[in-house]
């Protein structure tokens, strides 16, 4: 790469200004409502959503900072990508905090901390759902694949794919599976990308454990998402979607204890 000229850096420091304060902006707003946080214990959920949104629209701020170094300097520029990546994963901390982080868990054991979000229309939750996803997506992108990072974008898209599921109230959503209540295109959309994030964070896991750790825990992480996702089938009635997972689990399962007992990773 040439050497980057003074004009170059003066245009680029010109640009990323605006998006510097507006950046700054936000942690200071997340600043102020920490402090509410802890002075005021009303609404803490609501409060807590809406850090989740500053944290991704921090995010976006980031992953523009890092394309406009690249664009203005031919650089790539890793401090507004971790900065982007730490943000991903502290809009999941908030949601976590909110929903539960309870990969496969009956809907009783995490039912009480959806009441507190109960006029939270599913509309906006499955738009936060894939505001998130976007970003995170996003800021895999612009890492790349054979960014260093790359495994440890398999534990957010994981933890994404276990709030998008906790976000959804299953006492009501099979009332709401009516094509004549309001809110069924999204509530339907919204189950359909949870089964499909479920899944992938299980292969995902899976790859993880075959290609680079070989750690049972990635693969036993794995069938806690497949488990979960069957859970979603069986709750839907969908018996034969159940019965299929049943059968991925039964083979990965089996698969992982060969491993153990080889004690030599997967052949």
């Amino acid at each position: 790469m040439g050497k980057i000229s003074s004009e170059a850096k003066q245009r680029y420091s010109e640009k990323v200004k605006q998006y510097k304060q507006s950046a700054e902006a936000i942690l200071e707003r997340e600043k102020n409502l920490l402090g509410l946080l802890r002075s005021e214990g009303t609404n803490a959920a609501y409060k807590r959503l809406t850090l989740v949104d500053e944290r991704l629209n921090l995010a976006s701020y980031y992953v523009l900072l890092n394309r406009l170094s690249l664009s203005l300097l031919g650089v790539k520029n890793e401090a507004f990508l971790n900065d982007a990546r730490k943000s991903c994963y502290q809009s999941v901390i908030y949601l976590e905090e909110v929903v539960s982080d309870f990969v496969d868990a009956p809907f009783s054991d995490y039912s009480e901390y959806l009441e507190q979000i109960e006029e939270f229309e599913d509309e906006k939750r499955y738009r936060m759902v894939r505001k998130l996803g976007f970003t995170i997506q996003s800021v895999e992108d612009e890492f790349g694949e054979n960014s260093k990072w790359r495994w440890s974008f398999v534990e957010l898209e994981g933890r994404f794919a276990t709030v998008a599921k906790n976000l959804i109230n299953m006492k009501t959503v099979l009332a709401g599976l009516d094509p004549r209540v309001e809110g069924y295109q999204a509530r339907v959309a919204h189950l359909d990308l949870v089964k499909y994030l479920l899944q992938r964070a299980a292969d995902r896991y899976r790859e993880k454990y075959e290609i680079s750790t070989l750690r049972v825990d990635d693969f036993k992480q794995g069938i806690a998402f497949l488990q979960a996702l069957r859970r979603i089938h069986t709750l839907l009635g969908e018996n034969q979607n159940a019965e299929v997972v049943k059968r991925k689990i039964d083979v990965w399962r089996s698969k992982m204890e060969t491993d153990e007992r080889n004690n030599s990773g997967p052949r």
